[in-house]
């Protein structure tokens, strides 16, 4: 199970829009393309999860995720915003990388925990914040990904 498998083109916001956490969860949903109601179910649901704690894992990365059932199938996706936002990471550093993870409330296989695992030793490889910060294009995301086995 590779994390490009979840992950397409128009899945990728390499000038991910919002100015606070909420308005940056709202241009990651928008990625996944969801209808109205189900954009709501799901804003709601990664709201929740965040005031479980923070997603932000810290240098410059978050992995917001949930289970919703705004999906039928785990869906990734990947933003970058081009001055960080505050997001109440771990190491109180604004957040520019995010990674959103949402999966059907019913376990698809086993692959919610494993894929939130990938994204988050990919994300805290040393090299990675910084080769994310350089990627131009989803596809060269798509390299980056494929350069790391994930």
């Amino acid at each position: 199970m590779l994390l490009r498998d979840f992950i397409t083109p128009e899945r990728v916001d390499l000038r991910l829009e919002g100015a606070t956490k909420d308005e940056v969860l709202a241009s990651l949903a928008d990625l996944l393309g969801v209808d109205g109601s189900s954009r709501q179910i799901l804003l709601r649901t990664l709201r929740r999860r965040e005031g479980l704690g923070s997603t932000g894992i810290g240098k410059g990365v978050a992995v917001p995720h949930c289970r919703s059932r705004a999906a039928s199938a785990l869906q990734l996706a990947y933003g970058r915003h081009p001055d960080g936002v505050e997001f109440d990471a771990v190491d109180g550093l604004p957040v520019a990388h995010f990674f959103l993870i949402v999966a059907p409330p019913v376990a698809v296989a086993g692959q919610y925990l494993p894929v939130l695992g990938k994204v988050a030793r990919f994300a805290k490889d040393p090299e990675v914040p910084q080769r994310l910060a350089e990627v131009g294009s989803p596809e060269e995301l798509f390299g980056l990904m494929a350069t790391k086995g994930v």
